[in-house]
């Protein structure tokens, strides 16, 4: 009998290992200020809390099994209750939610880090993720051009596809850091890429980068696009374009200057990084592929 109980036991402790784990994490304090107006969420303190969490994260850890961690949004619970008709003030809805986010959200694989580097990649991931599905849906909604007919949402991207390669191409050897800013509604999109050519377009970051672009340039939005080379014995150098008319038109090395030293939120200057060269873009020349219908 103890041997047959025994083997059940490992049985059962083996299954438990190849069980995955979510854990729906509440990041910031007002995202947790607001889940205490449930009153079966058992917390009233956001620092216990967070302690908590990375202590549930470390015993799932010993237990061998694959965990991943989703931001938990209060707003999208609230909705997500009234969608499938649950009660919010029940610890099996927000189970359910987590297991909803296990599938559609932003996760992070928990490997055993610590909570204060844990937190600031899934904020980015769930940003990145965020981005990605803005970008997207602009481009899948924005309909047929009038004039010519075509998918307006598929021909940004060619286009912007185009535009990312030329740029690389013409901006030579070296590590390559964009990024890509692109007001939409009340937001701002932001992509970031790091690349050493372009025969290096691979992957995420690439897709998700010239989806930003291509919603640009269909929304016909102010966006920019900055470019930092960096090269073995010789200092960075700082180039920078706007969106203009489904192309990206050179700034000059003042305006390049002017963006880089200035904070986004504030308005002030800042100082110049040492040892970085800021140079106006450098065009872009035209390419007989391009079909972008700047009428549409």
């Amino acid at each position: 009998m103890t041997r047959t109980g025994t083997t059940t036991t490992h049985l059962r402790r083996a299954l438990r290992r190849e069980v995955p784990s979510t854990v729906g994490l509440l990041a910031d304090a007002q995202d947790f200020a607001a889940m205490r107006r449930y009153s079966t969420f058992a917390f009233d303190d956001h620092t216990t809390y967070l302690q908590q969490i990375e202590a549930l994260l470390k015993s799932l850890a010993t237990q061998g099994g694959h965990t991943t961690v989703t931001l938990f949004d209060p707003e999208e619970y609230e909705a997500y209750c009234t969608e499938t008709a649950i009660d919010p003030d029940h610890p099996t809805s927000r189970s359910r939610f987590t297991a909803h986010l296990a599938t559609t959200g932003a996760r992070v694989t928990y490997t055993g880090q610590p909570l204060s580097a844990l937190l600031p990649e899934l904020v980015d991931t769930a940003v990145r993720h965020a981005t990605w599905e803005y970008a997207t849906t602009v481009l899948a909604t924005a309909g047929d051009c009038a004039t010519c007919g075509k998918d307006i949402g598929r021909a940004a991207f060619e286009q912007a596809s185009r535009l990312l390669v030329r740029l690389l191409e013409a901006a030579g050897p070296g590590a390559h850091h964009l990024v890509c800013s692109v007001p939409a509604a009340d937001d701002q999109l932001l992509a970031v890429l790091h690349t050493h050519g372009a025969s290096d377009l691979e992957g995420t970051e690439a897709a998700e980068f010239t989806a930003v672009l291509a919603a640009g340039i269909t929304l016909a939005a102010p966006g920019g696009l900055v470019l930092r080379t960096t090269s073995p014995g010789v200092a960075d150098r700082l180039h920078g374009w706007r969106l203009t008319d489904g192309t990206l038109t050179p700034l000059t090395e003042a305006e390049v200057f002017a963006a880089y030293c200035t904070d986004a939120r504030t308005g002030e200057p800042l100082s110049p990084e040492p040892g970085v060269d800021y140079r106006a873009g450098f065009p872009l020349a035209p390419a007989p592929d391009d079909e972008w219908p700047a009428h549409h």
